[in-house]
């Protein structure tokens, strides 16, 4: 069943007729881009046609993946033409010819040998920004060579200074014709593709500029046409090792086995997870191989998962394997019957065509994310890519692969780390530096750490926790959630730590840990942890042992700071603990939310149950949390109103009635809870009293409202909550 979606039954008649339609456009698609790529690599347009028909068939009949599509791509080719210029063999020559095969037979065999030995495995070792960077920097470099087959010159050859060199000194040798030809092909192209991203632009230039050199002979103009294209199908190819430099072309067979595992299993694993199938990331690496094989025996490059053909396949729709084997069919009644018309394409146009395809995989877009995300992983993005194209593909994977293990190497060595205290009315422990209320306890250092210890890491660890005891520290508790193993290095750091830490009456406690993690202190020897209760299940447990208070009443360092602390900073554990900085942003997107969401027919009798609704669009938001959405609704009655063309009065009953239950369910639960709410009113209306004295009066007189229709046992209880 892998060849049809997950889901499907059948090949369908009706789902048989798409999948055709769009194999012919895949097909079709596939004519310029592929004799461009096959350019690239050093060899004829038309062995760019050879290498879409049995690669293609063979990944089809083995692939587990129904949707992606296989065949000449942009980096093998840029890498396999890098190698040739690397070399002193020149493009399109013989010995081209008779080099590219053997690399493609190489690279067949490292895939092989990749899945003999399981190497799926080592695309957990590549990270995105690096192989983002590797890509964008291979595509970037490919686009530089194509630029003066814009203007009629011949391709340029090498790393960045070489190919600016060379656009500079033919620039001005262009043909007018043949640059607005180009230019005009790639603008529509590019507009095309933000526009009408379904309509497959390339073929309708491909056409067009065949029928302008058929009708205006645009090759009497000066303008330069592909030339003639050997008509029928591939032939068999026996690759000739005795014509290549063998260990110059294994190294250049491993890097584009290795491009080619890691890029297809990624990008057909994102097409997998997107349409509801699963992959088989060995079997597909076999597939690799095998289809390799089949290009290597028909002269060709190698060939690789293309990204751009996959995603416009799932674009138009095609769901089966049938829209590969089309696509193949279609190549064959090309090759055997058209050819004469591609030579009459201009070469310019072609060039417009693949420069278009490249852009779409330089990946600007992660480069963006990263910018704003994460500086240390655009740094790793921004290396591959300028090592790859001031350097060349070669050291790009060398610096690709060491910025990998630097990436992994930074983020064991200085994991997340962070201290942490109580909010009053909150459970549990947060950390002091996301949450602008938590507040430290008395005479405990509560440490979380967020990874393995060991020994490039534990520094860190003695360090920060010996920076944090002072001489009336009790208690260290080390919560180590994340704590899943160390090593003999770190336990020996730990158990200095302990014996310091103990000598100035400190105890130290290991919390919240798996299992194993005991196991490991018995294997190094420190049994008495376990045995003297130094490990336990939960930091309160710690605490509680220390003879620091049980779970929920602790003393604190300060007195929380009601008066003086920003609005909305005490009541936001939730939101600040998810948005950190942006918490006080998110509450008030979570109100405009709030009020878009309630319904403009509301009415008054409803309105108090729309609010109900509305404050919870955060469904885990603590009750001093609500509190906080409902002075910012307080804050936007006026806008409700208008909206619900309704008095603002009753908008602030509403409001007030939901307060008031939220109170009373309160009431029942933590007091501690209730206690911060009360105080978080006072600060409110201590607010309002003094920017908008008129308005809370108004709110007071809603709020009696509300007030005077309940029962006297709950009436004792708010009139308590509100000091009146």
């Amino acid at each position: 069943m892998t060849g049809f979606k997950a889901g499907e039954k059948k090949l369908t008649a009706s789902r048989a007729v798409g999948d055709i339609l769009v194999g012919v456009i895949i097909a079709l698609v596939s004519i310029p881009i592929s004799m461009g790529y096959s350019q690239i690599a050093g060899l004829p347009a038309v062995y760019g046609l050879y290498g879409s028909v049995f690669p293609i068939l063979i990944f089809a009949l083995l692939s587990s993946s129904p949707q992606f599509i296989f065949g000449i791509d942009a980096a093998p080719c840029a890498l396999v033409g890098a190698f040739l210029t690397e070399e002193g063999i020149a493009l399109g020559t013989k010995q081209a010819l008779k080099t590219v095969p053997v690399i493609t037979l190489v690279t067949a065999l490292c895939l092989l040998i990749f899945y003999i030995f399981k190497a799926d495995r080592l695309i957990n070792y590549v990270s995105t920004p690096v192989m983002g960077g590797f890509i964008s920097g291979i595509s970037t470099t490919i686009i530089l060579m194509q630029i003066p087959k814009l203007y009629g010159a011949d391709a340029g050859t090498g790393e960045l200074p070489q190919l600016i060199s060379h656009i500079a000194k033919t620039v001005t040798g262009g043909s007018g014709l043949t640059v607005l030809l180009g230019l005009s092909a790639l603008v529509l192209l590019i507009v095309s593709r933000k526009f009408v991203p379904m309509f497959p632009m390339s073929v309708a230039v491909m056409a067009a500029g065949i029928a302008l050199e058929i009708f205006a002979g645009l090759s009497d103009r000066g303008v330069r046409m592909l030339g003639d294209v050997e008509k029928g199908l591939p032939g068999f190819v026996v690759p000739d090792a005795a014509a290549a430099d063998i260990p110059a072309v294994l190294r250049v067979s491993l890097t584009v086995a290795l491009v080619i595992m890691v890029e297809t299993l990624l990008a057909s694993n994102s097409v997998a997870s997107k349409n509801g199938y699963r992959l088989l990331p060995r079997r597909e690496i076999l597939t690799y191989s095998l289809a390799n094989f089949a290009a290597a025996f028909t002269g060709c490059t190698p060939a690789n998962g293309s990204v751009s053909r996959s995603s416009m396949n799932t674009q138009f729709g095609g769901r089966t394997k049938l829209v590969s084997f089309t696509a193949a069919a279609v190549m064959c009644v090309i090759l055997l019957f058209f050819t004469p018309l591609i030579k009459l394409m201009p070469v310019s146009v072609l060039t417009a065509i693949v420069i278009s395809a490249l852009l779409s995989t330089i990946e600007f877009d992660l480069a963006a994310k990263l910018w704003k995300s994460d500086r240390k992983e655009l740094l790793s993005f921004i290396g591959t890519f300028l090592g790859v194209l001031i350097l060349g593909t070669v050291f790009g994977v060398i610096i690709g692969v060491i910025l990998s293990f630097a990436e992994v190497i930074s983020k064991t060595t200085n994991p997340k780390r962070s201290f942490l205290g109580v909010i009053p009315g909150h459970e549990g422990f947060h950390s002091l530096e996301r949450n602008t209320n938590a507040i430290p306890l008395k005479h405990a250092v509560i440490y979380r750490f967020s990874g393995n210890l060991y020994f490039a890491n534990v520094r860190i660890f003695t360090d920060e926790i010996t920076s944090a005891v002072n001489s009336d520290t009790k208690a260290v508790i080390v919560d180590a959630g994340a704590v899943c193993s160390m090593d003999l290095t770190a336990a020996m750091a730990v158990s200095k730590l302990r014996e310091k830490l103990e000598g100035q009456g400190t105890a130290l406690y290991f919390t919240c840990h798996i299992a194993e993690l005991n196991d490991r202190f018995r294997t190094f020897g420190m049994n008495d942890m376990i045995e003297q209760g130094r490990c336990r299940r939960t930091i309160a447990a710690a605490l509680d042992d220390a003879g620091l208070g049980s779970e929920g009443e602790y003393e604190l360092e300060r007195e929380p700071s009601y008066a003086t602390a920003e609005p909305g900073s005490l009541d936001r554990a939730e939101l600040e603990w998810a948005f950190g900085a942006d918490a006080d942003r998110e509450a008030e997107r979570l109100t405009e939310m709030s009020i878009s969401s309630i319904p403009s027919e509301a009415s008054p009798e409803k309105l108090d149950k729309d609010i109900t609704r509305t404050v919870n669009v955060w469904k885990d938001l603590s009750p001093t949390d609500r509190v906080d959405m409902l002075h910012h609704l307080i804050g936007h009655s006026e806008e409700i109103s208008k909206k619900l063309g309704m008095e603002r009065s009753k908008v602030e009953e509403a409001i007030a009635a939901r307060k008031i239950r939220l109170i009373l369910a309160v009431n029942k639960g933590s007091g501690q809870s209730l206690d911060t709410m009360k105080k978080l009113n006072e600060r409110f209306e201590k607010r309002l009293k003094k920017n908008a004295p008129d308005r809370l009066e108004k709110i007071y007189i809603a709020r009696e409202r509300v007030i005077s229709r309940l029962d006297d046992s709950d009436k004792a209880i708010v009139r308590r909550f509100y000091g009146i």
